[in-house]
């Protein structure tokens, strides 16, 4: 039954998608002839060739951030898993690839209604003869988007279906990241507009620790939530159990990636090759060093050792999170204190999601991209030079459109989950999950070599099934007894 439903959500899948991508295209062609909706004229800031040949550069350098969350992914799951977790990160900068060129694009740069969302900018109203950068941040911001939906694959994996990660992807880039990237930076392309209500406000997010990484983390934490924990990842009394991951040395691997794709990230944001770019990237490097280093002592000292290996590249990663939003205007040693605080508020929430919450993510991707995002949303009032507004008056700016970024991006996504888990398929079948994902549902043959502990996952399944027939019988008003 579950695989048939499978199949039936993957044919609903494909007509949906075409049919879509059809309004979608009808819909871009008739906003190009309306002259009304359609901007007259690129009024970019930049014309330079070298500007243009710079964000060109940081975005292949933020592209290769893809293969790092793949590799850092793979090291983190179950071998009979590695194959699916590598697909689902190509997959997303497929859907991405084409859904925030045709949609999510002009959603998020096109004049604003109301501060509220962009239009009259998609691809058959693109300023052809525009400044070559015009082409150059089309692509960047695509990297962008591309992160963004990368984040949620590795909190959900191991027994998400690849039909609804492929789903969320769409809603990402079409929707979700676009309308909040409108509000906080929409007022960036045109000099007559207004701007996103966020941007009006004096909302500052430099190269996207909320834009970004925090719509990916909130995105992320209500997928975890919906589809629940892995089999055997909890026992009864809710202690974690450890169920094995395939290798730390693609993890770390995947982090180095990562950090040279964030030299481009933080770099390039700047959109010119100027003389703010090497601070800004030495900046980067700082804060994710003394957030490794912080995390190291702070877990070996206050947490007892717990989870040090996983910690430890959480915390250089959230280093880089959360100085990516205010690179641009603070000190070195501003840096250095925004890394090191970051490596303590990653350390605390790994263990409140995973150990509080019981929350099964699977990378730590909350705690790394959503609370060091915070983090770092907040330090721009603490440490940044040259606001908009005194500090106090910065930080409650701040704390709006982090909280904002939590509600819009968790919000539209448990939607899209909740969906999909009435109508499709959102989690595998059991027996998939014991014996590996794969692409097309089907359970693979029996291989007692893919999982050592099958028994115990055995035992867990129908364990679960206890609970859940429990469950519904006393929502019905009965009593259960074996």
């Amino acid at each position: 039954m579950d695989a048939r439903r499978t199949h039936t959500g993957w044919r609903a899948a494909t007509l949906a998608v075409g049919a879509a991508l059809a309004v979608m295209a009808l819909a871009t062609t008739g906003w190009a002839q309306d002259g009304a909706d359609a901007p007259a004229a690129f009024d970019g800031p930049i014309a330079s060739a070298t500007d243009a040949l710079w964000v060109i550069i940081a975005a292949v350098l933020v592209f290769l951030m893809q293969p790092g969350f793949m590799a850092f992914e793979v090291g983190f799951v179950r071998p009979k898993n590695t194959m699916v977790t590598a697909f689902k990160n190509a997959g997303d900068w497929l859907i991405v690839s084409v859904m925030f060129v045709l949609v999510g694009f002009g959603l998020m740069f096109g004049p604003t209604i109301s501060g509220v969302v962009g239009s009259g900018l998609m691809p058959a109203s693109f300023p052809f003869e525009a400044d070559p950068w015009f082409w150059a941040f089309v692509l960047f911001q695509l990297a962008f988007a591309g992160t963004a939906a990368t984040i949620v694959s590795g909190a959900m994996a191991e027994r998400t279906s690849f039909l609804a990660y492929l789903v969320v992807s769409i809603g990402i880039g079409a929707l979700i990241y676009p309308v909040f990237g409108h509000w906080a930076w929409g007022g960036f392309y045109f000099a007559e507009d207004a701007g996103g209500w966020l941007y009006r406000m004096g909302f500052i997010d430099f190269a996207g620790s909320s834009v970004v990484h925090g719509t990916g983390a909130w995105a992320a934490l209500a997928g975890v939530i919906i589809v629940g924990p892995r089999l055997g990842r909890y026992d009864r009394d809710g202690r974690r159990a450890e169920l094995g991951t395939n290798s730390v040395m693609w993890s770390c691997l995947g982090l180095f990636l990562l950090w040279a794709g964030w030299f481009g990230f933080n770099g390039g944001s700047v959109l010119a090759f100027d003389a703010s770019v090497p601070l800004i990237v030495l900046n980067t490097n700082v804060a994710a060093g003394i957030a490794g280093i912080v995390g190291v002592i702070h877990c070996l000292t206050m947490q007892r050792g717990r989870d040090l290996e996983a910690k430890v590249l959480g915390c250089v990663l959230g280093g880089l999170v959360a100085i990516t939003a205010c690179a641009h205007i603070v000190t070195l040693w501003s840096a250095l204190a925004i890394g090191a605080i970051a490596a303590v508020v990653h350390n605390v929430t790994y263990e409140l999601v995973l150990d509080r919450w019981k929350l099964d993510d699977v990378v730590g991707a909350v705690p790394v991209h959503g609370f060091c995002g915070v983090w770092g949303i907040l330090a721009v009032a603490l440490f940044g030079t040259d606001l908009p507004h005194g500090r106090l008056e910065q930080l409650g700016v701040q704390a709006l459109g982090a909280a904002t970024n939590v509600v819009w991006a968790g919000g539209v996504a448990a939607l899209l989950f909740l969906t999909l888990r009435a109508f499709a398929s959102l989690r595998v079948p059991g027996m998939s999950e014991i014996r590996g994902l794969t692409l097309s549902g089907i359970v693979r043959p029996d291989d007692s070599s893919l999982d050592a502990n099958a028994d115990e996952l055995l035992a867990a399944i129908e364990a679960e099934a206890e609970l859940h027939e429990q469950e519904e019988l006393a929502r019905a008003g009965l009593t259960f007894r074996r």
